[in-house]
């Protein structure tokens, strides 16, 4: 059974009332950070996590569907799977350092540049805008094709389709065989 106070900010989540933040903050804040806190240990990290968190909640707030999930089974979710996240990209990040002495990026020299490859922006700009917007989230933003879909509200499927068809296109743009 639904509580009065879940059912309260279920609907202003849904109204996008930005009272829903405070009483969510109220009474799920210090479950949640608990939730986080088994994945990060760090105090500093884990509270930057819980505040990714309410953000994505609000982001996402319109996708709760309380025929799925209780609401906090929902923001456990969040919750959880940010902190995942947060893990990863550090790991991420500590795996990708650049090893300067085995590097070859500064021997490169300007014959073997491929131009063609350093406008690729202005050859983007000829395609259809939907193809434009998933490459550039994919490419240029750094999204996974499941994150393209979430963040631009467009089916993973779809999604798929127009990197296909888009990277179709600026093939016959570098290679008009």
């Amino acid at each position: 059974m639904i509580s009065p106070i879940e059912k309260q900010i279920v609907t202003l989540l849904q109204n996008s009332d930005k009272k829903a933040i405070s009483l969510l903050y109220e009474n799920y804040a210090d479950a949640l950070l608990g939730v986080i806190k088994k994945v990060i240990a760090d105090d500093d990290t884990a509270q930057d996590v819980l505040q990714e968190t309410f953000v994505k909640i609000w982001r996402y707030a319109k996708k709760y569907d309380a025929s799925k999930a209780k609401l906090f089974t929902w923001l456990y979710r969040i919750a959880y799977n940010s902190a995942i996240d947060k893990i990863r990209s550090q790991k991420n990040k500590t795996n990708n350092e650049v090893q300067m002495e085995t590097s070859t990026v500064y021997k490169v020299t300007s014959n073997e540049l491929n131009q063609d490859v350093l406008d690729i922006k202005k050859h983007l700009s000829s395609l259809d805008t939907k193809y434009q917007i998933v490459i550039n989230a994919l490419f240029f933003e750094g999204m996974t094709q499941q994150e393209a879909s979430d963040e631009l509200e467009i089916p993973l499927g779809t999604i798929k389709s127009r990197l296909k068809i888009g990277l179709r296109e600026l093939k016959k743009i570098y290679d008009p065989q």
